[in-house]
C-alpha cells in the first residue's frame, strides 16, 4: 500500500514539475494555424466580412467599456479607463493575426482591471466580469479556438476560469459573482470558434482529395490509353517478327550450295523472332484488361489509311458530312504510322459528333518526304454544347500515340469558331531522333 502511494506521488511530483512546460509550449511556444490566404482551399469565405464586422465591433466595444471602467464619479469617464478600453479593443483585433498573443493580452488587461477597480466597485456589480468584460474575454477565446487546436483552447479556458476564481478571492467587499454565467458565455465561444475551425479544414481535406482523385483519374486514363495502344500494335509488330521467322526459314533455300554457317546465322534469327513472339504474347497477356474485346476481336487485322474511306461512310451514315483530300505523293508507310493516321482521324470525328452537333468536317492527309501530315478540321457547331468535365481521354489518346511515333500533335479552335487537330507523324527514325532531341 505505502508503495502504490509513493509511486502515485512522485507520479503526481513529476506532472506538477512538467506543467510549467507544458503550459509554455500549449499556449506560446507552439505556433496557431496559418491564416490562409483568399483563394486557397481552406480560405473561409467569411473572412473578410467578419474582420470588418470584428473592426466596428471593436470601436464600439471600447465606449462603454470606458465607462464601466471609470471610478470618477466627477468626470465620468477618466483617462486611464479610456486607454484600458482602447488597449482591450486592439487585444482583441490582434486575434485576428496573433490569436496566442492576444489571449494572453487580453486575460492579463482583464485582471489588472479588476484588480484596479474592485475597490470601487458597486457591491451590485457583477464581478469578476461585468458584461463587457465577458464579451471582451469571450472573443478572445473565440478568435483563439479559430486557430489552435482543441485541446489548446481548452487548456485557454481552464486558465481563464481559474483566473476568474483567483480573483474572488481577493476581493475586499461582497461582490455579486458572475462565474456562473460567464462560464457557459466562454465555453459557447470556444465550442464555435472550435466548429468552425473544423469546417474550415474539414473543407481544406475535400479539396485536397478532389485533387488527387483528379490527378489520380487523369493517371489511370494515361495508363489506359497505353495500354490499349500496346495492343493495338502489338499485331503490326507479331506482323513483322513472323515475316523475318519465315524469311530466315526460307532463306537457306534461295541459294545455291549456302555454307553451314549462312544456315546456322539463319536458324539463330529465325529463333530469335520465334522466342520474340512468344515474349510478346506474355506481354500483350499483362497488359490486357479484364474487358479486353473478344478473341475474334483481338486478332482482326488493325486498320490502315486503306480502310479510311470505310469510316468516313460509316461517319457519313451518322449524319455527319465529311470531306477527304490527299496532299503529296502517297507511298507505302510503316503499320504503326497508318493505324496511328487512322485512329487520329477516327478519334477526330467521334468529337466532331459529340461535341460540334450539326458541323462539317474536313480530313487532310498530307504525304510529305518526312512523314504524314494528317489535319481534321470542323466548323462551328449549330447548337453548342456544354464542355464534358473530367480527363479528355480522346486528345489524351491522340497525343500519344503522336509521341509515340516522336510526332507532335496541335489541338484548338478556329478563327471560325470550330476546332482542328492536326498531327504530324514522322516515319524516318531519324526524323523521331531529332524530334525527341529537340524536346
Amino acid at each position: 500500500m505505502r508503495a502504490v502511494t509513493s509511486s502515485r506521488a512522485v507520479r503526481l511530483r513529476a506532472a506538477v514539475r512538467r506543467a510549467p512546460r507544458a503550459l509554455y509550449e500549449e499556449l506560446w511556444a507552439e505556433p496557431a494555424d496559418r491564416v490562409p490566404r483568399m483563394g486557397e482551399p481552406d480560405a473561409p469565405v467569411w473572412r473578410p466580412v467578419f474582420l470588418v464586422l470584428l473592426v466596428f465591433a471593436a470601436a464600439i466595444f471600447a465606449v462603454p467599456r470606458a465607462y464601466e471602467l471609470s471610478t470618477d464619479p466627477v468626470t465620468g469617464v477618466s483617462g486611464w479607463a479610456v486607454l484600458a478600453a482602447l488597449a482591450q479593443s486592439v487585444a482583441l483585433l490582434a486575434g485576428m493575426i496573433r490569436p496566442v498573443g492576444a489571449w494572453w493580452a487580453a486575460t492579463a488587461l482583464s485582471v489588472a482591471t479588476v484588480l484596479a477597480t474592485e475597490s470601487a466597485m458597486s457591491p451590485d456589480r457583477l464581478f469578476p466580469w461585468s458584461i463587457m468584460g465577458m464579451v471582451f474575454q469571450g472573443g478572445a477565446l473565440f478568435l483563439l479556438a479559430l486557430r489552435v487546436p482543441l485541446r489548446r483552447s481548452v487548456g485557454a479556458l481552464a486558465l481563464t476560469l481559474l483566473a476568474g476564481m483567483a480573483l474572488t478571492l481577493h476581493q475586499t467587499q461582497r461582490h455579486n459573482l458572475d462565474l456562473d454565467r460567464s462560464a457557459p458565455v466562454f465555453v459557447v465561444a470556444l465550442v464555435l470558434g472550435t466548429a468552425l475551425r473544423s469546417l474550415r479544414l474539414a473543407r481544406k481535406d475535400l479539396v485536397v482529395q478532389a485533387e488527387l482523385t483528379t490527378e489520380e483519374r487523369a493517371r489511370r486514363a494515361l495508363l489506359e490509353e497505353r495500354n490499349r495502344i500496346a495492343r493495338e500494335l502489338h499485331d503490326v509488330v507479331a506482323h513483322h517478327m513472323s515475316v523475318i521467322s519465315i524469311q530466315a526459314q526460307v532463306a537457306p533455300h534461295l541459294v545455291e550450295h549456302p555454307t553451314d554457317e549462312l544456315r546456322e546465322n539463319l536458324t539463330g534469327i529465325r529463333q530469335n523472332a520465334l522466342e520474340a513472339l512468344a515474349e510478346l504474347r506474355r506481354v500483350l497477356g499483362v497488359l490486357r484488361s479484364e474487358d479486353a474485346p473478344a478473341q475474334s476481336t483481338r486478332h482482326a487485322p488493325q486498320p490502315g489509311l486503306d480502310r479510311l474511306g470505310e469510316l468516313v461512310a460509316t461517319v457519313r451514315s451518322a449524319g455527319l458530312a465529311v470531306t477527304v483530300s490527299t496532299t503529296g505523293e502517297p507511298r507505302p508507310l510503316p503499320p504503326g504510322v497508318e493505324l496511328s493516321a487512322y485512329r487520329i482521324v477516327q478519334e477526330a470525328l467521334s468529337n466532331v459528333m459529340r461535341h460540334a452537333p450539326g458541323a462539317s468536317a474536313e480530313v487532310v492527309i498530307g504525304h510529305r518526304p518526312t512523314g504524314l501530315t494528317v489535319q481534321v478540321v470542323n466548323s462551328p457547331p449549330e447548337h453548342p454544347s456544354a464542355p464534358s468535365p473530367g480527363v479528355r481521354h480522346g486528345l489524351l489518346g491522340m497525343r500519344e500515340r503522336a509521341a509515340m511515333l516522336g510526332g507532335e500533335l496541335a489541338t484548338g479552335p478556329t478563327p471560325e469558331g470550330g476546332w482542328e487537330v492536326t498531327a504530324i507523324l514522322p516515319t524516318s527514325t531519324q526524323t523521331t531522333r531529332t524530334t525527341e532531341e529537340a524536346r
